[in-house]
């Protein structure tokens, strides 16, 4: 599925801003700072979670305009999703669905996204946490449930460390039942990522040398146990000391190899480490087109721009082979010219506002259903 509309009100530096792209290729071009990155942002906000920057939804609100903001899409012709926020409750994201409102977590049944920014190029080198949070993105791919159970495994232990952390002594039936509750969804989250990585590491290890690096893929640091939460009760003495639960699924990293020189990927050079996430992203996006029959929507911010052209062009033939909705920006058209005549071209400029060329539509007033009210 492709998306056919997005519209943004107040939302970044957008004021009002929509946008018809094609399915395929879609390229926003502009200067330095216009707001191609927060189109890919409201984008993104149309998955569980928050979005590619990660931030809170009162850090999105354009400034000097209604203190909400709201993002509405159209999804292969028929489908509307929305997100946003009210000025009354900047912190609080509202997701509806036809017009419906719904849990944020349930916009992963209708479509996958995958994003890839220049932050992420530290991706190998930066914190277990982001790489968590990586591996997670490309499980929900494949399983929407896993968005569910890795909020209220995350919401169990939260009150965990506050029973454990407390001035008075917590009951220890209470802390059975909330450890209890942690298992519960340790066990899926912690099975959705092994089989991720089983099928992904098998696809990877296939594929042959080429201009993006082959990855070899492991989960370290924690492995499920059917005995966790007695683990979990044995260990409270321990994790009141730490003040924070010291073993658990939010302990796991992702381990990543370059297969060829056999090197882990912090080691390797920055342009290996780009290859192999690179590789990464492209052999995910044909493992879900195989397993759920929906390729992921992937947003790739500055890509080609960070590539040398022949990973460039071997990028855009590996996206153009493979199908599906693929959105990029750049500074300038040029690294985009083998895309003449596949791609839906907008040029944004530093108002916020799409200028359309052959292949745009220009922007137009737009109406969220109140969610930006």
């Amino acid at each position: 599925m492709a998306l056919t509309r997005i519209t943004l009100s107040d939302f970044r530096n957008h004021a009002d801003l929509r946008l018809d792209p094609q399915p395929g290729f879609v390229v926003l071009t502009g200067e330095n700072g216009a707001g191609k990155t927060n189109i890919l942002e409201a984008v993104s906000l149309l998955t569980p979670g928050r979005g590619l920057r990660s931030v809170s939804p009162s850090e999105m609100a354009r400034q000097g305009g209604s203190g909400a903001f709201g993002v509405a899409a159209q999804l292969g012709g028929d489908i509307e999703l929305g997100t946003g926020t009210k000025a009354a409750a900047p912190d609080r994201r509202l997701v509806r669905i036809n017009g419906a409102q719904a849990a944020a977590t349930a916009l992963s049944e209708w479509l996958s996204i995958i994003w890839v920014t220049p932050a992420m190029d530290r991706l190998f080198v930066d914190t277990a946490g982001e790489r968590r949070r990586f591996l997670d993105r490309l499980v929900l791919a494949l399983d929407p449930a896993h968005a569910r159970h890795a909020s209220r495994y995350e919401a169990a232990m939260r009150q965990r460390n506050r029973l454990l952390t407390a001035e008075t002594e917590a009951d220890p039936a209470w802390l059975s039942a909330v450890e209890a509750q942690m298992a519960t969804h340790a066990e899926p989250l912690s099975q959705a990522r092994a089989v991720l990585i089983e099928e992904l590491g098998s696809r990877l290890a296939l594929q042959p040398e080429g201009p993006f690096a082959r990855a070899g893929i492991a989960l370290e640091g924690w492995a499920w146990t059917d005995r966790f939460a007695e683990e979990l009760r044995l260990s409270r003495a321990r994790d009141a000391a730490a003040g924070r639960t010291l073993a658990g699924p939010h302990r796991i990293d992702l381990a990543v190899t370059h297969i060829a020189k056999a090197q882990a990927a912090s080691r390797c050079s920055t342009g290996e480490q780009k290859a192999l996430l690179m590789g990464i992203i492209l052999a995910h996006a044909d493992l879900v087109a195989d397993k759920v029959s929906r390729r992921p929507i992937l947003l790739l911010d500055e890509v080609a721009a960070h590539l040398d052209p022949v990973r460039r062009e071997a990028l855009f033939d590996r996206l153009a082979q493979g199908g599906g909705q693929v959105w990029m920006t750049g500074t300038e058209a040029a690294p985009f010219d083998a895309l003449m005549g596949q791609m839906t071209h907008f040029t944004i400029n530093a108002a916020g506002n799409d200028q359309p060329n052959d292949q745009a539509r220009a922007s137009a007033p737009i109406a969220l259903r109140g969610l930006a009210s």
